[in-house]
């Protein structure tokens, strides 16, 4: 099977914007589904990429945003819902992966790619966000109509991401660090090298009907990732390790603070592992090789140059 046309959900988002890229460069034509296109410009100008308006979440726009259609990878996925019964994750992970499942068959698409989370196989997941992603898994691998393929990614850094940025703005106003589960471990992945697999497996068949978790060549503790964060953006910081009360105390503080740094469900995720165990595939790239260009001084001087820019235009 040849892929040629990809429809994306999700296409806008961190990862989303990585995997298009490579496509345009592979010359397959993509279909992204927005909201808002007037807000992603910079997707508009590659002559590959159309954007489409519509909601994501109405399964009739799903059906007609897939019609043509060789491939769906399906990116969505939040880090904290608005409430906190679990209803907001299986809304976003679960319902929508069973709509779009459901769409893309009555399309006749070819094949299907999910974005999952690492963890989200093992037995009785601890959060929200891993049990939704699960079931999600489920209602994939069940799909009988086409050849699907799941990927775990451990956490995902890069230009952009929302996990050492975060941690960099955190360390801009606190005069020390308290940390939940300052030894939780990670594996962290480079946005590259997940968006090449995402692209390279569209046409592999050794990767039909599989799922492969996506692990960095190193593994960090929490403080760990905290503390080279204030390293590269001369904000060191103290390191507070919270116990287990002070850390459910600081995570229910957390949920009401605009953007939900982190919630009781992040908790609960954060009480396994973030590292592969399972079928992996390489992800080479080490964090210390890219971080610094973003978190660093080199990465401050880009992005007064690019406000400079905006100014200017």
């Amino acid at each position: 099977m040849s892929i040629q046309h990809v429809s994306l959900l999700g296409g806008t988002g961190f990862v989303g914007r990585h995997i298009v890229v490579r496509l345009a460069e592979k010359g397959i034509q993509i279909r992204v589904l927005t909201r808002h296109p007037e807000r992603h410009r910079d997707l508009k100008v590659m002559p590959e990429v159309e954007l489409v308006t519509g909601d994501t979440h109405d399964p009739g726009t799903l059906s007609r945003f897939f019609a043509g259609t060789h491939a769906v990878i399906n990116l969505v996925g939040i880090l904290n819902e608005k409430g906190r019964d679990g209803s907001g994750f299986h809304k976003v992970h679960t319902e929508l992966t069973e709509k779009a499942l459901a769409a893309a068959q009555a399309q006749g698409v070819g094949r299907f790619v999910q974005m999952s989370a690492l963890k989200a196989d093992m037995p009785d997941p601890p959060s929200h966000y891993l049990r939704s992603k699960a079931a999600a898994e489920t209602a994939v691998f069940a799909a009988t109509a086409f050849p699907v393929t799941v990927f775990r990614p451990s956490v995902i850094f890069g230009p952009g991401d929302s996990f050492l940025n975060r941690f960099a703005t955190l360390l801009k106003i606190a005069p020390f660090m308290p940390l939940a589960r300052a030894d939780a471990r990670f594996a962290p992945v480079f946005v590259g090298d997940v968006a090449d697999h995402f692209v390279n497996c569209l046409d592999d068949p050794a990767t039909y009907g599989k799922g492969f978790e996506l692990c960095g060549p190193r593994v960090y503790t929490l403080a760990d990732l905290v503390r080279y964060t204030g390293r590269l953006t001369g904000r060191r910081r103290p390191i507070l390790g919270l116990p287990g009360w002070a850390g459910k105390l600081q995570a229910s503080v957390f949920e009401f603070v605009p953007g939900k740094p982190l919630s009781r469900d992040n908790l609960a995720s954060l009480s396994v592992d973030n590292v592969c165990t399972g079928d992996t595939l390489p992800c080479p790239t080490l964090l210390e090789g890219v971080a610094p260009a973003y978190l660093g001084e080199e990465g401050h001087q880009a992005r007064m140059q690019r406000l400079r820019r905006g100014q200017r235009e």
